[in-house]
């Protein structure tokens, strides 16, 4: 016990030295973590840090995807579903059956079945050091979206894929394509349904109490109790956790009070920071491992092998994203007489050079079975697990680090300016509450009119600072008490009002939460 909680806390301290030197470098804090747990690992003398499978798939993985989910936007995602879902789905397949087939001719020991395996465990992304550059760049919204919106999906996607490989290499058998069809169906159909259902009870759940630390402590559990829930009934945890988060994400302003949202971003974003810190720098952790696993293998075979797997994995997602960018277009311009031009190739380029793999694939290729069903050790494990590493470090550090440059030589940065959606959102719900505030001021006693003389004011110089004109003298409020009572109606418009615009999507959940987070903070302000 004493050995578990020294290397914990050791972790946690090369978490926050690791995150602090990612933020005074600008640099995604992943690529770091990886750079430094690899280093750390050539450390003489330090603990053996291994990687179990089931602490990702598991204790990390949940929460993680049911946090992304949440925050998500619902709206975006189904606006870019038809962009997300051939790169969530159809890449996975695509790069799956490439790396398959290729194999066989360029890795010793491979045939088509373990190339499978292979494909199937370096299939998922992991967009978080890319959207983290792309946003501090000002890419483009919509391919942030897309990337998130395909990260969210693939994890499931992949490790689906990677189910139906190792089975035909464990059983030595190869399914029938309906049976396989019927049970990728259940898979994928069980989990979201999985998802739903317990969203919906946790909703009820939450509606009914008004209790931060009982809130927040709920939706802790929630992502948990939808990938095991799943599980057990042998549909798919991953999509179980990301149905649930997206639908809670949905409903979140509905049955969250002030406080409530406060609390529960404080705390899920350190959560989610711990969790991110601790598995990338794992990842870094695990050299050793790796390396032990493979001493007997010639250094020049493994450079090759290497090489070659990681030239195909960034190969087949250029190829992948320009051909399916084609199609789309094609298909949407003939058949559905759309006039959406075609995305330009600068912009398809970043979207193919930004597929960097991360913890998911490292987990699945450590949580392939040591033997088969005849008891013979599962052939090429070892291999598999390096070469995972290897693709994961080469597209973490090679492309994340060349990201922003690549970003800025294709004139694709920019700076933040102001969101016309946001804008046109703040002037809509103040001149709501302005609205309400005159219907009151009619209803109430002369003696306070400058004190809803006072209130409107601080309204009109809201709206003149989102854009519209509006009149800046300031008056002292008179009647503090009823000044609280009015102004705690009028955020109250406020919120509905933003609520019923993204309803409505005329906005989006993230300018939601930007609107609710401020309206919140004066909520509790005058508490």
């Amino acid at each position: 016990m004493q050995q578990f909680e020294f290397v914990l806390l050791l972790l946690l301290l090369f978490v926050v030295g690791l995150g602090t030197l990612a933020q005074r470098l600008k640099t995604p804090y992943p690529i770091v973590l990886v750079i430094g747990g690899l280093l750390i690992s050539l450390i003489p003398g330090l603990p053996r840090v291994s990687l179990d499978p089931e602490l990702i798939l598991v204790v990390m993985l949940p929460p993680l995807l049911f946090s992304a989910a949440f925050n998500t936007s619902w709206r975006d995602f189904r606006h870019n579903l038809s962009s997300i879902l051939p790169l969530a789905f159809g890449l996975v397949a695509f790069a799956t059956l490439g790396v398959g087939v290729t194999a066989q001719w360029f890795l010793p020991g491979f045939d088509w079945r373990l190339g499978l395996v292979l494909g199937a465990v370096i299939s998922p992304t992991d967009a978080l050091a890319a959207t983290s550059i792309a946003k501090r760049l000002g890419l483009p919204k919509r391919i942030t979206d897309i990337l998130e919106g395909e990260s969210l999906v693939n994890d499931a996607s992949g490790l689906l894929a990677l189910e139906f490989a190792v089975a035909m290499v464990v059983s030595g058998h190869t399914p029938s394509a309906v049976k396989a069809l019927g049970q990728l169906t259940y898979l994928v159909a069980g989990g979201i349904v999985a998802g739903l259902v317990l969203g919906e009870l946790v909703y009820l759940f939450e509606k009914s109490v008004d209790n931060p630390p009982i809130e927040i402590t709920a939706s802790i559990i929630t992502p948990y109790v939808a990938y095991l829930s799943a599980e057990r009934l042998h549909a798919s945890g991953i999509l179980s956790a990301v149905a649930c988060g997206l639908y809670l994400g949905w409903r979140s302003p509905i049955y969250f009070s002030s406080r409530t949202r406060l609390q529960s971003g404080a705390t899920w974003n350190t959560f989610t920071f711990i969790l991110n810190g601790l598995a990338f720098l794992l990842i870094g952790l695990q050299l050793r491992f790796v390396m032990a696993g493979i001493h007997h293998v010639h250094v020049r075979t493994l450079v090759f092998s290497a090489a070659v797997v990681v030239f195909f994995v960034i190969v087949l997602r250029l190829v992948w994203v320009y051909l399916n960018t084609y199609v789309v277009s094609v298909f949407a311009r003939k058949l559905l007489k759309r006039t959406t031009p075609r995305p330009s190739r600068r912009r398809i380029f970043v979207v193919g050079w930004t597929g960097m793999r991360g913890v998911v694939s490292l987990a699945a290729a450590i949580s392939l079975p040591g033997t088969l069903e005849s008891g013979t050790p599962f052939p090429a494990r070892n291999m598999i697990i390096f070469l995972t590493f290897c693709v994961i470090f080469v597209t973490l550090v090679l492309q994340g680090l060349t990201l922003p440059a690549l970003i800025r030589r294709l004139g694709l940065s920019a700076k933040a300016g102001t969101d016309p959606e946001e804008q046109k959102a703040r002037q809509t719900i103040i001149r709501s509450a302005l609205k309400q505030l005159d219907d009151m001021r009619t209803h109430d006693k002369p003696e306070f009119s400058s004190m809803y003389e006072d209130i409107g004011e601080h309204y009109r110089v809201r709206l003149a600072a989102a854009g519209d004109e509006g009149d800046k003298n300031n008056l002292k409020p008179e009647g503090y008490k009823l000044h609280r009572e009015v102004t705690q109606k009028l955020r109250q418009v406020e919120r509905s009002t933003a609520v019923k615009l993204r309803n409505e999507n005329v906005i989006n959940d993230a300018v939601l939460r930007k609107l609710e987070l401020e309206l919140d903070l004066l909520d509790v302000r005058d508490q």
